[in-house]
């Protein structure tokens, strides 16, 4: 049997007005496509913007 999460990697999603990383999250790798964007709240921009996915975490 397959180790829960075994398919799952951790990404963070970025900004796209001001490129700084507000969130992390986890996506099944084996179904996610390769681009994916949200509609998230940006702490910096102050306004709901859309964020994309990046493979990169510091």
């Amino acid at each position: 049997m397959a180790k829960k999460g075994e398919h799952r990697i951790k990404i963070g999603l970025v900004c796209s007005a001001c490129k700084s990383r507000n969130y992390i999250t986890e996506i099944n790798k084996m179904e996610s496509p390769d681009k994916i964007i949200f509609k998230k709240f940006c702490n910096h921009c102050r306004k709901v913007i859309d964020h994309k996915k990046t493979e990169k975490l510091k």
